[in-house]
């Protein structure tokens, strides 16, 4: 196989590999360094004796990322240059056909979170093997336990996932319908209005390069959102890893972005993503 051959070859599996990198890492940026990370060492080995390419370049993607994983954990005091874990965000209708496509790979933001919280071994485990369908004995290889060690690791993750992640409503007009309904009573300063569009139990998160800050139950929720209602009017609908959100700009520079997750038509969850200087980036690169 000469270099054009293989380039080819690696660009027809760059897709799934990014998805593969942003699910386990939660970031743009250290994703697409994995994927790079992969080519350069593809280029440093004999393709001829790779049987299973998609399987090899899995494989060196989930080590890269494991150790992205690890270096994070033995410098929790290092500074964020992005949040983890990072929004993608669609303002418009897009002309990037490679950030479209990272869109429909993504999950919702709050399964995201989950991921994030999980050990490095366990979301290897429960990403590779729950949405990517790798076997337990290639993963448990990678994180040096037993398949049947590795199968109990994903379990563990999996249960953890649907307790704490609910499955959005399908229906993006039922969700964009419920984010609109919060907008509009925050607008008119509606309580009621607010706390009847919330699940009682939403949670909503707001992140920062250094760590998240929660805020418990409906009443709760709607009053910070009611402390924040002079920027209601300055909001615009958007796609936030694939569920219905929006952006908000002050004198026209974006500065938040907010996540809703709805089930049964309330929202159970909202993320906060407002960094002044990385809210910006994000939402230029995905308008």
């Amino acid at each position: 196989m000469d270099q054009l051959e293989l380039a080819n070859s690696f660009d027809r599996e760059r897709r799934r590999l990014r998805s593969v990198a942003y699910r386990i890492v939660g970031s743009l940026s250290d994703a697409d360094d994995t994927v790079q990370e992969a080519w350069l060492r593809l280029q440093r080995v004999d393709a001829e004796e790779i049987d299973n390419l998609e399987g090899w370049l899995t494989t060196v993607v989930a080590r890269i990322c494991l150790n992205i994983l690890r270096d994070r954990r033995s410098h929790p005091e290092d500074p964020l240059d992005a949040f983890v874990p990072e929004p993608i965000v669609s303002i418009d209708a897009g002309d990037d056909p490679e950030h479209e496509a990272l869109l429909a790979d993504a999950v919702g933001i709050a399964l995201q979170v989950v991921i994030d919280a999980l050990s490095p071994a366990q979301r290897l485990a429960f990403v590779l093997h729950d949405m990517f369908g790798v076997p337990f004995d290639e993963i448990a290889a990678l994180i040096e336990r037993s398949p049947e060690a590795t199968r109990q690791l994903a379990s563990r993750a999996r249960r953890r996932v649907r307790g704490a992640a609910p499955q959005p409503d399908s229906d993006l007009a039922r969700q964009r319908a419920v984010v609109d309904a919060y907008f509009a009573a925050a607008r008119e300063g509606d309580l009621d209005a607010l706390v009847a569009v919330l699940d009682p139990d939403v949670v909503a998160r707001s992140h920062s390069r250094t760590g998240v800050f929660e805020l418990r139950g409906a009443e709760k929720v709607a009053r910070a959102a009611m402390m924040a209602r002079k920027f209601a009017p300055f909001v615009r609908p958007a796609l936030i890893n694939r569920t219905a959100g929006a952006v908000a700009f002050d004198e026209g520079i974006p500065f938040a972005i907010l996540a809703f997750t709805v089930v049964d038509d309330r929202a159970v969850s909202i993320d906060i993503f407002n960094d002044r200087e990385l809210v910006p980036r994000l939402v230029r690169s995905g308008s």
